[in-house]
């Protein structure tokens, strides 16, 4: 019996070796910002529309650069009469430049603080029709609040309103600093992160039926942007303005 229970003792020991070599993250792409213009092979200024996009606009004071980050402005329109809007925000995307799928997407940023303001750091994929391809939702954040919400969209959370699995967690921030926010996207799940710290995971459930889980399909560019105003966020108070979230660097890993 001594011998077997060796034996057995010898064959874990070697099992747990082995697995030892497991497969890691490596970095296989990067953006830091410190080049003092655009990439517009990855990147370009997100145009006006409807909702979300209310106030984006292409002037340039709306896109201030540091020596290694990119400054995404939310301003009053004081300097274009032409354009009718009230207020102003800067936004870039990678849409039709730049996608990822199953891998680590990093964001190191700061946000400041206003009341309407509401700065996001978010992915689509194309040409799939809202809400039906999903929508990854890495930050947003709303006025002066202290957290982030990180949320997992789709056919089955908006037009069914299903939140089974819970689709969203919020995660502390430092309001006065840089935070790293992070969405790792597997076939079967999306994982948060906020500064290395795990806020929720979304999984596949029954099979991902009734459009439940459409993040293995297609690949999602990303989006970072300054937003003003809406339901969620609540009304522009002008005199906090300007305000702006400041990109330090885009990372993407992939698992090997």
């Amino acid at each position: 019996m001594k011998q077997i229970y060796y034996g057995l003792f010898v064959l874990t020991f070697l099992v747990c070796v082995s697995c030892q070599k497991t497969p890691r993250w490596v970095l296989t792409w990067e953006e830091n910002f410190n080049a003092g213009q655009l990439d517009t092979t990855i990147w370009s200024v997100i145009p006006r529309g409807g909702g979300w996009a209310t106030y984006m606009a292409p002037y340039e004071e709306l896109y201030q650069w540091t020596d290694s980050t990119i400054r995404l402005m939310a301003v009053r329109n004081t300097r274009h009469p032409e354009d009718t809007a009230a207020y102003l925000t800067g936004g870039i995307w990678s849409r039709y430049k730049k996608e990822f799928k199953f891998g680590r997407v990093e964001i190191r940023a700061k946000v400041k603080c206003a009341q309407g303001y509401w700065p996001a750091i978010w992915m689509c994929p194309d040409p799939i029709p809202y809400p039906y391809g999903g929508e990854i939702d890495i930050m947003e954040h709303l006025n002066y609040d202290d957290f982030v919400y990180q949320t997992s969209h789709s056919y089955y959370t908006i037009n069914l309103e299903r939140n089974d699995p819970p689709k969203y967690a919020t995660a502390p921030i430092d309001k006065e600093g840089f935070n790293v926010y992070a969405v790792e996207m597997y076939p079967d799940s999306l994982v948060y992160f906020t500064n290395g710290q795990r806020s929720i995971c979304y999984p596949k459930v029954n099979g991902g039926k009734d459009g439940q889980f459409p993040f293995a399909y297609d690949p999602f560019h990303l989006r970072l942007d300054s937003q003003l105003g809406g339901s969620w966020v609540g009304p522009i108070d002008p005199e906090q303005l300007p305000v702006y979230m400041e990109i330090d660097w885009v990372r993407y890993y992939e698992w090997k």
